[in-house]
């Protein structure tokens, strides 16, 4: 048999001749063929065969839900062992306010607690359009580099109209999140003041929990009121930008006198030498405030997130602090202020649920808003009101259960 019938009785397998697409040159050779392999009949996948007239037959296994609901020894050995997954997921149960929730994250918390603490907590905030996420990804990046385990706790502003937030810190820090070393998570402030969500404090427990030893914590921008980052982290980072106003103005931001450090970003090309005369001109503000910190004196330096320039001077300045406030002890007792002022802080919240969901508190408000809204009754007056209305019920209550 010749080699040209041996080759006529070979079978051809349909769709895999080559094909040359549409805008293939004249002058294109093979290069541009393509080969295409028809897809399997059936059988595979749950896919029943052409013979089969039942699809029954085909069905595929059950599969286990992989969204259960996680005990709370579930949660803690997760996050224990760094599992992503169950990390967010235990920050999405400490964000939650449904009863159930709360009463689970809250045990999952004291399970946590003796794994906390071990973190370098910093707090991030500059007006709006400073560069805070860019810096933080490249700050990040270095403290990676650096052998560090870093998450980011970004908190966006929430709409005071649709309550909705954007979320999008996370797509503005791509190099970052791509790193296994990191841990980023955006969550809405849902009006709290001071830029930082209600449930930050108990996220960084969560986040030193799965071993992460570096948290920063991205406030919305700053303002007269929204310095309570300060409150929750270990050194507080002001970043601005040149042209932000004269020194006067500076001191006029009541956030600078909180500041440990203060950096002006975007000290790169032709707005080098803006951001050092911005540098001297706050370096001269300070001189007005009074240090916060026993032998510390908060001061000014200048860097780029674009360009890497001075990223590495901000983790001097931190490492300088800490050793310098945990040598005075200033450090431990700073921690130990803000725990007992986040009990107080819950405190007032838990009252003040307490007395909006009081029945006799919710029938009589809408009247007593009424008379305010008109004129007819002053704020102070209509409040202290329902203060003495709402101790009267609570006495009656409890006269009532003794009885």
């Amino acid at each position: 048999m010749t080699s040209s019938k041996k080759n006529k009785s070979k079978k051809k397998t349909p769709g895999a001749e080559p094909k040359r697409p549409e805008w293939t040159p004249d002058s294109g050779g093979p290069e541009f063929a393509s080969r295409v392999q028809p897809g399997v009949a059936g059988g595979h996948d749950g896919l029943p065969r052409p013979d089969q007239t039942t699809p029954k037959a085909a069905a595929q296994p059950s599969r286990k839900p992989s969204g259960k609901k996680l005990t709370v020894d579930e949660y803690v050995e997760g996050i224990l062992k760094g599992d992503r997954t169950i990390l967010g997921r235990a920050i999405t149960l400490v964000e939650s306010n449904a009863r159930a929730h709360v009463r689970q994250a809250q045990q999952m918390l004291k399970q946590l607690m003796p794994h906390t603490g071990r973190s370098i907590r910093i707090g991030i905030t500059g007006v709006p359009g400073a560069g805070k996420s860019t810096l933080i990804e490249a700050l990040g990046l270095y403290l990676i580099e650096q052998g560090h385990r870093v998450a980011v706790l970004a908190i966006d502003p929430s709409s005071s109209i649709t309550r909705g937030s954007i979320l999008g810190d996370k797509t503005r820090m791509e190099a970052l999140a791509r790193r296994p070393e990191s841990f980023i998570r955006p969550s809405p402030s849902g009006g709290a003041l001071g830029g930082v969500a209600r449930k930050t404090r108990e996220t960084m427990l969560v986040c030193e929990a799965a071993g992460f030893d570096v948290i920063l914590v991205e406030t919305v921008g700053v303002g007269q009121s929204e310095i309570t980052v300060r409150s929750m982290v270990d050194f507080f980072l002001l970043l601005q930008i040149a042209g932000g106003g004269d020194e006067l103005q500076g001191i006029k931001k009541g956030v600078i006198e909180l500041a440990d450090a203060i950096f002006i970003n975007k000290a790169d090309g032709a707005n080098k030498a803006a951001a050092e005369a911005a540098r001297q001109e706050l370096e001269t503000a300070l001189h007005y405030l009074t240090p916060t910190i026993r032998n510390w004196q908060t001061r000014v330096f200048t860097c780029s997130a674009l360009t890497g320039e001075g990223i590495d001077t901000i983790w001097k300045v931190v490492q300088k602090f800490v050793e310098i406030t945990r040598s005075l002890g200033v450090f431990e007792e700073q921690r130990q202020r803000q725990a007992l002022e986040w009990m107080h802080a819950l405190l007032n919240e838990h009252l003040q649920r307490i007395f909006h969901q009081h029945p006799d508190i919710q029938r009589i408000l809408p009247e007593v808003e009424f008379e305010v809204a008109r004129g007819k009754t002053p704020p102070t007056a209509a409040a202290e009101a329902l203060i003495q209305i709402f101790r009267s019920k609570l006495n009656f209550d409890k006269s009532r259960d003794d009885s």
